[in-house]
């Protein structure tokens, strides 16, 4: 449980972070939004290293489908939109990729 909660932790702060920087970059809001993205994504970075578990690859492949379920919430509260049934579908072929590598036996 521990760990489900630091990969949503990173997954909050690598998304508000980039989020930041498509605010600024290619919505033209501005460089404040940075003032709130950098310490996000410090924040990301750090909660990756929560993981319980001694490879950082490891680590990384398997928060890909956090992130990715992730994403798919975050365009639907803070952006408005629907994820599509595709959408819904790769994000749980990714979840069952993520849950191999966290449940294989020998671990």
């Amino acid at each position: 449980m521990k760990t489900l909660f630091w990969y949503l932790v990173a997954a909050l702060g690598e998304i508000a972070g980039c989020y930041a920087f498509w605010l600024w970059l290619r919505l033209g809001k501005g460089p404040a939004a940075l003032l709130w993205g950098i310490p996000a994504l410090l924040i990301f970075a750090f909660a990756l290293t929560r993981i319980d578990t001694e490879q950082a690859g490891r680590a990384f492949a398997a928060y890909a489908a956090i992130y990715l379920i992730s994403s798919l919430a975050w365009m639907k509260a803070v952006e408005g939109v629907n994820p599509t049934q595709w959408d819904l579908i790769g994000s749980l072929v990714c979840l069952a990729g993520a849950g191999i590598i966290v449940f294989a036996p020998g671990r």
